[in-house]
């Protein structure tokens, strides 16, 4: 434990460029105590304490501004930026290098006992005051933008923005569904290592406006269908007219 607990330190340098110092991010990032906080009562309730491990749980969520349930498996060098509004429920698993913003929640829809929350899987980044909600996957390499609502599976290395969340751009070349809606796309340019708040600074006007676009363009393909078709009818009706008034004048 106290391995992670040292990686989810050292992580910060490489997501926050406010970083400067270790005592600096262990005296003043208060998703960096959120998580350690975690780490213990994790240890805590799995050891069958789940009263105390609820109750430091509780405590930790009133200095940090940050509840994560204690029963949550959260993998390693995990960051929550500034922390403030972050919702993490009892069944959720996250995986490895996973980065959410403030305002996030993962959260269920179902009443029912078992599995209600998501699993994020490794290298996911989910933006600011954006909603996962539901027992899906959320595959390796996703990003979720800024305040989207996801309410289904996401594949593996898809870009999700809107509400209800819609993929956008995919960074996976293995044919999965999202390469169908835009062009595949490649790793973030050197000069941007990090997309900051879950989305490219290309992908925003870019691969939003192709979407559009190709929206747009079915709607015009439809409307001229339907020009066609009012047309050829009242082509019809004007011939039905002129017969009817041809064998009125006999």
């Amino acid at each position: 434990m106290w391995q992670l607990m040292k990686e989810d330190v050292r992580c910060v340098f490489d997501r926050d460029p406010a970083s400067r110092h270790v005592f600096e991010i262990l005296t003043s990032y208060p998703g960096v105590h959120a998580i350690l906080f975690h780490r213990l009562n994790h240890r805590l309730w799995t050891l069958g304490l789940k009263w105390l491990a609820r109750f430091l749980a509780y405590f930790a969520r009133w200095i940090t501004g940050t509840e994560i349930h204690p029963g949550a498996v959260i993998g390693r060098r995990f960051f929550i930026d500034h922390g403030l509004g972050v919702v993490i429920g009892e069944t959720t698993e996250i995986g490895d290098d996973v980065t959410l913003y403030q305002g996030v929640t993962l959260g269920g829809r179902k009443m029912r006992p078992g599995k209600r929350h998501p699993t994020l899987g490794n290298n996911v980044i989910v933006g600011a005051g954006a909603k996962i909600l539901g027992p899906f996957t959320v595959g390796d390499n996703a990003r979720i933008g800024s305040n989207a609502v996801v309410l289904e599976a996401v594949p593996r290395g898809a870009t999700v923005v809107g509400i209800p969340g819609r993929v956008v751009a995919c960074r996976d070349d293995a044919g999965e569904p999202c390469v169908e809606l835009v062009s595949k796309r490649t790793e973030a340019p050197e000069s941007e290592p990090f997309p900051s708040y879950g989305v490219d600074a290309d992908m925003e006007t870019g691969s939003i406006d192709a979407v559009n676009a190709e929206a747009i363009e079915r709607l015009e393909a439809q409307v001229a269908a339907l020009t066609q078709t009012v047309e050829a009818l009242q082509g019809r009706l004007d011939d039905d007219t002129t017969n009817t008034a041809a064998t009125g004048s006999r």
